[in-house]
């Protein structure tokens, strides 16, 4: 285990971090075993499989590529016994210094049978997962009486209203908010067999990675807006940049759960570099400081003031990405001249975004 980088030291609910990524709930965690590698490889904290009355009975298989860095699962919860995480893995994890997060799911009766028990056991933070919205409120109301540990309430995209049921977690007690569960029910197909990707029921699964980091900033940058308590930003964080971004939107702290599923738990330690040296480079001194920091930026109504285009053609590598996007047919280039026809541009921006040496860019009106 290496010395952690005291730039990237994160204090959640008060328990030192010694970085701001957290490894989330999922095929990493299954164990004590698997817990102890992620804090080894540089993870602040771990959270559990999620943990119920019944061990999941998953289908086969339930794990599968779905484009880049993004993964489809049909995936359930904790394969292992709710007693074996209890007796034997949560406290093994503890006595290895893992910062535990016990994730709990998905009922209010389980709620009922596991949370004061799983906080006995070690977990430093209860996380309540429900597939079922109506669920949660109970969940958190339970968990708050039942035992002293702060309290995460995980939203899940696919709820009519996730904004709305943190606002509601939040009233009910809840300490935290975890921003966001997977998206789905979601489909991929082979085409060589015309056979699912995965074994779930109708070969549904859930989509995580890259592909949802969008969708998941939204919902963190929003709820951080009115939520004054910390927040654990999971979903597609696959870089540095990623978890940076994330920070950015409102995070206090990082889950992270496809990027070393795919790269390795090693990875874990190069994330963490690579956010300490983006500290460096865009000058903040900790990761409290680059929380929320997008967020004064975030335009209270559309923005209609025209930027004028900047372009530097030293930087030029004359790739044509530019003009070939332009889907007005505005822009040309001959060598490295640039021209563009002020009457059919749309001002659209999609141009300067592709440039992969930002010799084209925008400038603020």
């Amino acid at each position: 285990m290496t010395t952690p980088d005291p730039r990237l030291i994160t204090r959640f609910f008060g328990i030192e971090l010694q970085s701001p990524l957290i490894l989330g709930s999922g095929p990493l965690s299954y164990d004590g075993h698997g817990m102890i590698r992620a804090h080894l490889a540089g993870a602040g904290a771990v959270t559990t499989k999620t943990i119920r009355d019944q061990a999941a009975d998953n289908p086969y298989p339930h794990m599968a590529v779905a484009g880049r860095d993004t993964l489809i699962n049909a995936e359930k919860w904790s394969d292992i016994s709710a007693e074996a995480w209890v007796d034997y893995e949560i406290p093994r994890a503890k006595a290895a210094g893992v910062v535990v997060i016990g994730s709990i799911g998905h009922t209010l009766t389980e709620t009922e049978h596991w949370v004061e028990k799983v906080a006995k056991a070690g977990a430093d933070i209860l996380e309540l997962v429900s597939y079922q919205e109506s669920d949660m409120i109970p969940m958190i109301r339970h968990a708050k009486k039942a035992s002293r540990k702060p309290v995460l309430a995980k939203l899940s995209p696919n709820w009519p209203d996730p904004l709305s049921s943190a606002k509601a977690a939040l009233a009910a007690g809840a300490d935290g908010i975890t921003a966001m569960d997977s998206i789905g029910p979601v489909l991929r197909i082979d085409i060589e067999s015309a056979k699912p990707l995965t074994g779930g029921e109708g070969g549904f699964g859930w989509l995580t990675g890259a592909a949802i980091k969008p969708v998941t900033l939204a919902y963190v940058a929003r709820i951080a807006s009115f939520c004054d308590k910390p927040i654990l930003g999971i979903g597609g964080v696959m870089s540095p940049e990623d978890a940076i971004e994330m920070l950015m939107a409102g995070a206090d702290a990082v889950g992270i759960c496809t990027a070393p599923i795919l790269k390795g738990m090693e990875y874990i330690a190069k994330l963490n570099a690579g956010i300490a040296s983006l500290l460096d480079r865009l000058g903040y001194g900790s990761i409290q400081a680059v929380s929320g920091a997008a967020l004064p930026h975030l335009p209270a109504t559309e923005n209609h003031a025209r930027f004028s285009f900047n372009y530097d053609p030293d930087k030029c590598i004359s790739c044509g990405a530019c003009v070939r996007v332009c889907a007005y047919e505005a822009r040309k280039m001959s060598g490295k001249d640039m021209y563009l026809n002020e009457e059919t541009c749309r001002w659209c921006g999609l141009c300067a975004s592709v440039c992969p040496t930002k010799a084209l860019g925008m400038t603020p009106a």
